[in-house]
């Protein structure tokens, strides 16, 4: 479970009720299982500029699991690890390594979204429950999706709706307020500016990607925003295929990855390999109004991105201006030179332009990293920069003995 405080960044559909059971309102929470959430949330909170805003342990009266509430602007991350032996979140660490397990929705009517999504085609994973107190009450219920993931409709009442939430409400029962921490008091002085989570990529097996397309039409009555084949994305040794599955209202955005053939090793692969051959969430792209600062102040941080060849911007800036001309659209505005320095990608469409740079893994099996990503009027992916950014990738497999 998860969510909380803050700016409320992200577009919203009207709070007005809905009769469609499947209108998702926001990403209610994303939620990960790691080895130690204590630790996790200090890494995410010094490397990332996240607030350690909640916890629930044996502090508030938890006494098989830890779970620690990150924010930042419309981003709530949930930090989980298991305090018992048979605690489902120690067994999928040990499998899989540190994780998304959930990335959950906010719904008018929980019950009414899982009951819609069985009828659809989905297998639960949970059936509807609820949680209350004097304050207000939350519902939860959960489909499988690809590999060890799932897909939670959160619904909440009285204090704990989403509204209270993203103000800094309590973010569910049993839950305290994290007081006094200097890393918090840092963060909010020296912000990175990440706003909210922009898509959520999820890799599965080669041969698999149209049946989670299908999965997400019929199931969650998703549809495809775009389409590359490995004709787009490759490089002389490592190829892909990907689909964007999109809500109804386009809030939430879901790529799905296969590994197409090639040469060598593609990074789907590569996760696969070190996620016990299950498919599961490789990134989360953050989305930022202003690229520049955040990549500066997360280098300065020390998180690692992947490094950009100098040749890259030999050739970028024409392309991308020729582009934002040619359909209407004013150059890029930021600094080139810096956008250079920082090492960020910048690609364009008939809408606009964007800007986006990816980390390297954030722990030591390769199988998860963040991209921060800026949007000035283009709603793709960065098409343009798939071969930099797969060569990139590339350079970091063959260090890791994995290409």
């Amino acid at each position: 479970m998860t969510t909380a405080p803050h700016s409320p960044a992200r577009p919203s559909p009207a709070a007005s009720k809905t009769t469609d059971p499947l209108q998702l309102i926001d990403v209610d929470h994303v939620h990960f299982y790691v080895g130690n959430a204590k630790q996790a949330a200090y890494f995410y909170a010094f490397a990332f500029g996240f607030q350690i805003e909640q916890v629930a342990d044996l502090t508030s009266g938890s006494r098989e699991q830890a779970s620690w509430l990150l924010t930042q602007g419309n981003i709530r991350f949930l930090l989980t690890s298991g305090m018992t032996k048979d605690h489902p979140a120690n067994k999928e660490v040990m499998q899989y390594g540190d994780g998304v397990k959930d990335v959950a929705f906010t719904v008018f009517d929980a019950t009414k979204a899982y009951e819609k999504a069985l009828a659809n085609g989905g297998t639960s994973a949970y059936e509807p429950y609820t949680v209350s107190d004097a304050s207000g009450s939350i519902t939860r219920a959960a489909i499988k999706t690809y590999g060890r993931c799932i897909h939670s409709f959160v619904s909440r009442t009285g204090a704990y709706d989403l509204v209270n939430i993203k103000k800094g409400a309590t973010f569910a029962p049993g839950f305290r307020k994290v007081e006094g921490l200097p890393v918090n008091d840092y963060n909010k002085q020296n912000p990175c500016g990440l706003k909210y989570v922009d898509h959520l990529v999820g890799n599965v097996e080669e041969g698999k990607m149209n049946h989670w397309v299908a999965f997400y039409e019929s199931v969650l009555e998703f549809s495809m925003f775009k389409h590359f084949d490995d004709a787009d994305i490759s490089t002389e040794y490592s190829a892909l295929m990907s689909k964007v599955m999109a809500s109804g209202n386009n809030l939430i955005k879901m790529p799905i990855n296969e590994p197409a053939e090639g040469k060598k090793k593609s990074q789907i692969q590569e996760y696969l390999d070190w996620h016990d051959n299950a498919p599961g969430v490789q990134h989360l792209a953050l989305r930022t109004d202003d690229e520049l600062h955040s990549i500066s102040e997360l280098r300065r941080r020390g998180v690692e991105f992947l490094a950009i060849p100098d040749t890259y911007y030999k050739q970028v800036w024409d392309r991308v201006n020729k582009m934002l001309t040619e359909s209407g659209h004013t150059p890029v505005k930021e600094d080139h030179a810096k956008v250079r320095d920082l090492g960020i990608l910048v690609d364009a469409d008939d809408e606009g332009y964007l800007l986006q740079l990816f980390t390297k893994p954030l722990q030591d099996r390769p199988t998860l990293f963040f991209e921060i990503i800026c949007r000035r009027g283009s709603q793709s992916f960065g098409k343009g920069n798939f071969k930099a950014l797969f060569e990139a990738l590339e350079l970091e497999q063959e260090k890791r003995g994995n290409l």
